[in-house]
């Protein structure tokens, strides 16, 4: 079972809930950070047997004694990753999607694929947790690289939490698009209900499962409730405003421990998506 936690727009409270979805597993479950531009997952918990690996992709590497400036590398590239102005071509590997097409139609094979590291892995245990989240390197503009390789340290075996990046850009899609189930964490202000309505919009047509979960809910904020009930979306939870979770959370505590009653609530949530995506839970 795969679960995202995605939101429309950032500041909503989607690590909090995702460690706190993590914690109240009913057994081992990953949890993967895939927020990999500012990752903050690790601190939340108290990580062991911490390892790191590099994250490269594929970029061309143009041999210039063998190349004959016919120019078909620059013409098949779709994204301007190699740009044709005379002999020899020029290379942007930031710009490079790593699809090959360059090294396919060069007539005489001038073109090669060399790694070029973008950012890293970090893994590690914590209790029943295990670990993992990326780093994208600074200056790096494609964050969907490594976003796919934290993802595939999903082993099959147990539930996986996925912390989404927030907003919809590509990012977004690219951690969510494999899950079984979307909850969308969102806050009841004019602004959390347009990039939630956005959010919303975005899942549908993935033909994912979704719910939303409404944090730092106040009495009297209606805005998210009513547009949840028109579109007959399910309101997960309603984590309330708190000087004392946010107090918790912002020294490196979590949810359970800022409110303890809703660690029934996240276990739950944990059998209403088992119930909902078909699961055996």
């Amino acid at each position: 079972m795969k679960v995202a936690v995605a939101s429309g727009k950032g500041g909503t409270g989607k690590t909090t809930v995702s460690i706190a979805l993590a914690m109240t597993s009913p057994g081992m479950v990953q949890l993967l950070d895939c927020d990999v531009e500012e990752p903050n997952g690790h601190l939340f918990l108290e990580l062991e047997n911490v390892i790191e690996e590099r994250v490269s992709v594929d970029v061309p590497l143009i041999n210039t004694d063998t190349c004959i400036s016919c120019g078909k590398c620059a013409q098949i590239c779709q994204f301007n990753a190699i740009v044709f102005f005379g002999s020899p071509p020029m290379v942007f590997n930031e710009l490079c999607h790593s699809y090959g097409g360059c090294m396919r139609v060069c007539p005489v094979s001038a073109i090669t694929e060399v790694p070029n590291f973008i950012g890293k892995i970090v893994s590690g245990r914590s209790g029943r947790i295990d670990f993992s989240q990326g780093i994208l390197d600074i200056g790096f503009p494609m964050a969907t690289p490594v976003i796919r390789k934290v993802l595939k340290k999903a082993d099959g075996n147990n539930d996986v939490v996925i912390d989404s990046p927030p907003g919809t850009s590509c990012s977004m899609i690219a951690a969510v698009k494999e899950s079984d189930f979307v909850i969308l964490v969102t806050e009841s202000t004019p602004f959390g209900l347009n990039d939630l309505m956005i959010a919303v919009e975005t899942i549908k047509k993935l033909s994912i499962p979704v719910g939303v979960i409404i944090n730092r809910s106040m009495a009297g904020d209606d805005l998210v409730e009513k547009y949840c009930e028109d579109n007959n979306l399910k309101i997960l939870m309603k984590i309330p405003y708190s000087h004392k979770i946010a107090k918790i959370c912002s020294t490196g505590g979590n949810l359970i421990t800022g409110a303890p009653d809703l660690k029934k609530k996240l276990e739950d949530l944990w059998k209403f998506i088992f119930w909902t995506t078909g699961g055996e839970k």
